[in-house]
């Protein structure tokens, strides 16, 4: 039903469309577009403080025509003459290093000066390293102090977040664990 009734639909839009934009395009003058009644009141006040503004603006202003004639534009089109392309501007030289910018080591440019209260990532990261190397020497308080932040928020710090480890495994406990296994398995035999 739906599929129909969108075709009646659609049949109803189209119908004598080609008379229907012909009568739009030959009127004369397009309707202009309603205006607010504050843009009328503002036109009605802006006329009866300036009643000459509407004869003004339809006047040529000789000065101003005068001005645009003497003013000239050239361009010059590089397809035209390519070999103007190819010289080069020895007050605007191009780059000679032509490698890619670094990126930085945080994926983000770090600011020069950090405000009282604050840390960059790369003082986080050296903080937390610090205080999982050695807890006692580096306390929440004493984080705090040196960089001049709050300690509730360097504990919160401290225990939400933790630098990665890297734990390798040992190659003799497999060796140790089929053996006791093994061994395990021979006891119940018996």
């Amino acid at each position: 039903m739906g599929k129909a009734m969108s075709v009646v639909g659609r049949q109803v839009q189209r119908f004598n469309v080609e008379n229907r934009a012909q009568k739009v395009i030959s009127q004369a003058k397009p309707k202009p577009a309603p205006k607010f009644e504050s843009n009328l009141r503002d036109l009605e006040r802006v006329l009866k403080d300036h009643p000459d503004i509407v004869e003004e603006q339809s006047r040529k202003n000789v000065q101003l025509d005068e001005n645009l004639r003497q003013v000239y534009v050239t361009s010059k089109d590089v397809m035209i003459d390519p070999k103007a392309a190819q010289t080069q501007d020895p007050d605007k030289p191009l780059p000679i290093n032509r490698t890619t910018v670094e990126e930085y080591e945080f994926g983000h440019l770090e600011p020069r000066t950090v405000t009282k209260g604050r840390c960059t990532l790369r003082q986080a990261v050296q903080f937390i390293g610090n205080h999982q190397t050695d807890p006692q020497q580096w306390t929440s308080a004493k984080i705090a102090e040196y960089y001049n932040m709050k300690e509730p928020l360097v504990k919160n710090i401290l225990d939400h977040f933790k630098s990665f480890e890297v734990h390798l495994p040992d190659k003799n406990l497999e060796r140790r664990r089929v053996l006791t296994r093994a061994a395990e398995g021979a006891k119940q035999i018996e």
